[in-house]
């Protein structure tokens, strides 16, 4: 074991499950995805930090086929087989409106996030950021559950929020595929990463 994973504070095997044995996967078992699961999920990133506590992300998930059938012609060509195939597609938006939800998050100082947020020029890429950090806390919780994770960004948003939510506040902009991986799940060699000198830089 390298000094660098001796001095993190979960084991190995959560460490391998989380990150280095984690993969994408194509194909999916017919293993179904339950809500339990689902739940379990959010019950644990839903710490996850977020500016001012904003927690602008919203997932809408589509579990039955004719819903993924539905979303399949608004995905790019090489996403639509395996998103298809999944047993759970996880729709990642965030609430454009997110400024007005205060009360209740952070009710010190909702107004004025109210009104710091007004204009929707700031608006959306505060909300966009908040939901992507989310969203990445969402995949390390779908890990975490023994699943595969596999976000996509090739799809029509805007498609997609005419055809699920429209006149909403709701904004499409990511998918993940969730599920366990199939018998004929292609393993793809693992691609090279950054090292920790590429990486960083130290004052």
């Amino acid at each position: 074991m390298s000094e660098s994973t001796d001095v993190l504070q979960i084991d190995k095997e959560a460490q391998d499950l989380l990150f280095r044995a984690a993969r994408t996967a194509n194909t999916f078992s017919g293993e179904p995805v339950s809500e339990e699961q689902v739940r379990a999920i959010h019950d644990l990133v839903k710490f996850g930090p977020t500016a001012m506590n904003t927690q602008p992300l919203r997932v809408a998930l589509l579990r039955s086929e004719e819903s993924r059938r539905r979303l399949a012609p608004l995905m790019a060509e090489g996403n639509r087989a395996k998103t298809v195939s999944a047993p759970l597609v996880a729709v990642l938006g965030f609430d454009s409106e997110f400024h007005l939800k205060g009360e209740r998050f952070f009710p010190e100082r909702a107004e004025m996030v109210a009104q710091a947020f007004a204009d929707e020029t700031g608006r959306i890429p505060a909300a966009r950021l908040n939901a992507a950090l989310q969203a990445a806390y969402f995949i390390i919780g779908v890990r975490a559950a023994g699943l595969a994770a596999g976000p996509m960004v090739g799809f029509d948003a805007a498609g997609i929020d005419a055809e699920f939510f429209p006149g909403g506040t709701f904004r499409t902009f990511m998918m993940v595929n969730i599920g366990k991986p199939g018998a004929d799940h292609p393993q793809f060699p693992r691609l090279p990463r950054y090292d920790y000198e590429d990486v960083y830089t130290e004052f």
